[in-house]
């Protein structure tokens, strides 16, 4: 492995500002990296190379950069989010072939903060699914043990993190998609209060459900990119200014939370035993930085219905026109949410935002008391890469692809920030993670928390590993 790729994002930066290593070093080395590790676990499936150096060739790094300022340093981004002049599919047969003019928001101002956009990442069509597979470029594997997926739907994102091919790749969340991965592979992925971070041009720019985010090695990467990602934008109607404070400074200057609430499933779902084992043992770490830690939650009874209704509503708004157009080249899952969608009626959807304002409503309660929530990421740890999704779990049945998901999709109807972070492995050796909540716009609060969490657990230089045909079982 070159040495190159197992330097952080936040090493790999300062060696660009120090011009100790140049952008174009940098994209030898990831397309080396990606050469190697690739065609096991299909994380990466499009490249843009040549755009790639041209921007290396053409980047000036200003006198004074910005805050976030990524000076040339390669990313991926997700291949939901169009890349001018990049095949951009959304992993849809509907859209194979398709090569936008212009970038996303976010793409262009990532890009002006001195990111180059050096791949695509994999995702399940559209985004819908925690499991990264579709019919353009096949499934993405977890180099913990290719035999497993990745979790989804940021799961490309997630499994090159892992495998040293990028130091940072944008995700998105809507039930889970930036945390599930990154519990899956053994890395960080930040869900940001809506409005953190902008993006569009979108179908629904007022919706909160679903938000772009930050994905790294480390709490600190995941912070710098968070960093270089905040902002407000005209061209996003619920964008807010980036805070005073850069969040790195919230890694390096961290504040011990006061008092931590710790629930092993939110009081709603069943949770797989070994992952409830391995998080409350790591939550313990809490206690041995200072912090007091109870076992209590805010009520997120009915959650899962309320996020099932939200969620069939913003699939109409979004891909009806598309099932409309391309509906015989689209997965049954998305054509079974969007015709969930067009079932409901006005009062349904009233019934479900008036429940979604109280659980909003008992998180700004909750946290008067408590700093952060924490709680298992995902009730299994990563299963076959073949399945579609998780169908039972300790007698409990699901019977649809989004109702496993309640330990994130809950959270999300808070409006809350929520970072995941590794904690530990299986008895087979499979990655971990536990998911921290903090107030609304409090990013701040959250990375401090998950930044010592982190040193505490002592699993930061964990990745990135070489993709292994099957896991090592822990010692």
């Amino acid at each position: 492995m070159n040495d190159l790729v197992k330097m952080t994002a936040r090493e790999a930066v300062s060696a660009l500002r120090g011009k100790q290593v140049s952008s174009s070093e940098l994209i030898d080395a990831a397309l080396e990296r990606i050469a190697e590790t690739d065609g096991a676990i299909n994380a990466l499936p499009t490249h843009a190379a040549e755009r790639a150096r041209a921007h290396a060739a053409a980047l000036e790094t200003p006198g004074d950069p910005p805050r976030g300022y990524l000076h040339g340093l390669p990313i991926a981004v997700k291949d939901l989010k169009d890349v001018a002049g990049v095949r951009s599919t959304k992993g849809s047969r509907a859209y194979a072939d398709s090569v936008p003019q212009r970038s996303d928001l976010l793409v262009g101002a990532l890009e002006r903060k001195g990111a180059i956009v050096l791949a695509k990442s994999n995702t399940p069509e559209f985004g819908a699914g925690a499991t990264t597979f579709n019919d353009v470029f096949g499934r993405t594997r977890n180099p913990w043990d290719t035999r497993m997926t990745s979790g989804g739907s940021s799961g490309g994102a997630a499994a090159a993190l892992a495998a040293g091919q990028v130091w940072l790749a944008t995700g998105s969340d809507l039930g889970g998609s930036l945390r599930i991965p990154a519990s899956f592979c053994g890395v960080v992925g930040l869900r940001p209060s809506p409005g953190r971070v902008p993006s569009g041009p979108k179908d629904n720019p007022f919706g909160t459900l679903s938000v772009d985010g930050p994905m790294g090695r480390t709490v600190g990467d995941a912070a710098l990119f968070l960093d270089a990602m905040a902002g407000c934008s005209e061209a996003d109607p619920l964008s807010m200014p980036a805070p005073e404070r850069p969040y790195v400074d919230a890694v390096d200057n961290p504040v011990v939370p006061s008092r931590v609430a710790y629930t092993p499933d939110l009081g709603i779902s069943p949770v797989q035993a070994q992952v409830r084992e391995v998080c409350a043992a790591a939550v313990g770490r809490f206690e041995a930085i200072g912090a007091r830690v109870d076992e209590a939650t805010m009520d997120f009874t009915g959650a899962n219905d309320v996020f099932r209704v939200l969620r069939a509503h913003q699939f109409l708004a979004n891909l009806g026109p598309v099932i409309e157009e391309h509906g015989d080249l689209i997965k049954p899952e998305i054509h079974w949410n969007v015709e969930a969608g067009r079932k409901q009626t006005a009062e349904d959807v009233a019934k479900a935002e008036r429940a979604r304002a109280a659980f909003f409503y008992r998180a700004v309660e909750f946290f008067q008391t408590y700093d952060l929530l924490v709680a298992p990421t995902v009730i299994v740890p990563p299963f076959d890469a073949e399945l579609r999704y998780v169908t039972d779990v300790d007698g409990v049945h699901f019977d649809d692809y989004i109702s496993w998901l309640v330990m994130c999709s809950a959270l999300v109807l808070t409006g809350c920030p929520v970072i995941a972070v590794p904690v530990g492995f299986t008895k087979e050796g499979l990655p971990v993670g536990v998911q921290l909540m903090a107030p609304r716009g409090r990013e701040d609060l959250l990375i401090s928390a998950a930044a010592l969490f982190e040193q505490a657990v002592g699993l930061a230089d964990a990745v990135p590993i070489d993709p292994r045909p099957q896991a090592v079982p822990a010692a």
